[in-house]
């Protein structure tokens, strides 16, 4: 039992590197993640004074943990094994699917980084790309502080999800249904830190919608504050879109017992879209996968930094927000009209409603409808079209600004004294026209 025993080097060294594992494993990492924890729910309780709408345990809670409670739930598990009564396939290989659909789903919320970074960055993003205007930014303050809060708005440009996280910083997180465009990483790590989920916008399979729209439920049965797009994706026209029933009838579909759950509509619109070239091209082509390239996001905001330090950065005009009257869950349940179709029409009129006028669409749909203005003409113009709804889009200010910002795109030129499309460029100026096209005239909107 004394005696000694001669080891290679390289064995030593490797029974050394095992023990540290187990130790560290065992010992330290436990005691550590704990002590990490204790500081993070003592800063996450501070941070929920001085919110609005205090941060949901769900959406504090580990995501493996997340993952499990998902594929272990009766709905994912009755999916489970019809699909694989139906593909022929074992049961265990269909759970494992389920599986892999959990975790692309669930997000992985870091209040730190929400809170420390992101919300910083979309503040520094909206203010330089932008001069933002928010009305009635504080409708959600008259809602009851239990209720799970749903925003809804039209889907304008990527920037929507900076803007909405800026305005609503001091109220609560965000959880963004959130398309394939980013599935890319380092992306994709970010958005689920930042507490968004991965939605397939086309997915036909049956296990793959049960595994979402049980997240969903969860989600809402918790209280956690959403934000989505009833339209589901990017409007590539410019003008809203039908509404879409998937997530809002997952959403309406949950059980909260006394909790309600209140739509709060959200209108957006922009001088001008960061991807609009991108996406009139693909309403051309009818092709709609594009996704985001990181090199491409990174440097365009490096760039705009530079400017910025060299004061050389001019805005990209207004970024409009208002925010419409909510509407309770319960209300529409007891009015009886709370059929998915219905919510979704009812809401998506709530939001056209809501969306704000800025000054290029009225340029643009000047420009379009009424042929070659001079600035005078077009002052005029645009004050009689804006009476009685949207003066502050047809100040003299406000429209030299938009005419300054589409003659140094090249989108609209003077011949002659007089305004009109650069030649091309009546389908862009469209684009931008028809955002308001719901506000207008019917044979001014059928004109675009």
């Amino acid at each position: 039992m004394t005696g000694s025993v001669t080891l290679p080097l390289w064995l030593f060294l490797l029974i050394l590197a095992f023990a540290a594992v187990t130790f560290a494993s065992h010992f330290l990492f436990p005691s550590v993640r704990w002590f990490f924890r204790r500081r993070l729910e003592r800063a996450v309780a501070q941070l929920n004074e001085r919110l609005e709408r205090p941060i949901r345990p769900f959406k504090l809670a580990e995501r493996h943990d997340t993952i499990q409670r998902l594929i272990y739930d009766p709905e994912v598990s009755r999916a489970i094994v019809a699909t694989a009564e139906a593909e022929g396939v074992p049961e265990n290989v269909a759970f494992e699917r389920a599986r892999r659909y959990a975790r692309e789903i669930v997000p992985a919320f870091s209040a730190s980084l929400y809170f420390g970074l992101a919300i910083r960055l979309a503040r520094w993003l909206s203010g330089t790309l932008y001069a933002v205007r928010v009305e009635r930014a504080e409708v959600t303050s008259a809602i009851d502080p239990e209720a799970t809060v749903v925003f809804v708005m039209n889907h304008r440009s990527n920037m929507d999800y900076v803007l909405l996280t800026h305005i609503v910083a001091g109220t609560t997180p965000l959880a963004y249904a959130v398309g394939e465009w980013a599935r890319i990483w380092p992306v994709s790590r970010l958005i689920r830190a930042l507490g968004g989920y991965f939605i397939r916008r086309r997915e036909g399979d049956m296990l793959y919608r049960r595994v979402l729209a049980v997240y969903v439920r969860l989600a809402t049965e918790g209280g956690v504050t959403q934000a989505i797009y009833p339209e589901g994706g990017l409007s590539l026209t410019g003008a809203l879109r039908a509404p879409k029933v998937g997530l809002l009838k997952y959403i309406a579909e949950a059980e909260t017992g006394g909790r309600d759950v209140v739509f709060v509509p959200v209108g957006l619109n922009y001088d001008r879209v960061l991807e609009d070239r991108l996406l009139v091209r693909a309403a051309e082509t009818g092709t709609r996968r594009f996704r985001a390239r990181p090199h491409v996001i990174a440097g365009f905001i490096l760039r705009q930094l530079w400017l910025k330090l060299r004061g050389r950065h001019r805005r990209f005009g207004e970024a409009a927000v208002r925010f419409g009257a909510p509407v309770s869950l319960a209300g529409v349940r007891a009015g009886g009209s709370a059929a998915p179709e219905a919510l979704a029409e009812a809401l998506m009129s709530r939001i056209a409603d809501a969306v704000p006028a800025v000054p290029v669409p009225l340029v643009a749909h000047l420009l379009l409808t009424e042929g070659p203005l001079t600035r005078a003409e077009l002052g005029v113009r645009a004050r009689a079209l804006a009476a009685g709804w949207a003066e502050e889009a047809a100040g003299e200010a406000a429209l030299d600004q938009a005419l300054g910002q589409l003659r140094a795109r090249r989108i609209v030129v003077a011949r002659e004294g007089r305004l009109a499309p650069a030649p091309g460029q009546a389908p862009l100026l469209a684009y931008y026209a028809r955002s308001l096209a719901h506000r207008l005239a019917p044979d001014a909107a059928a004109a675009q």
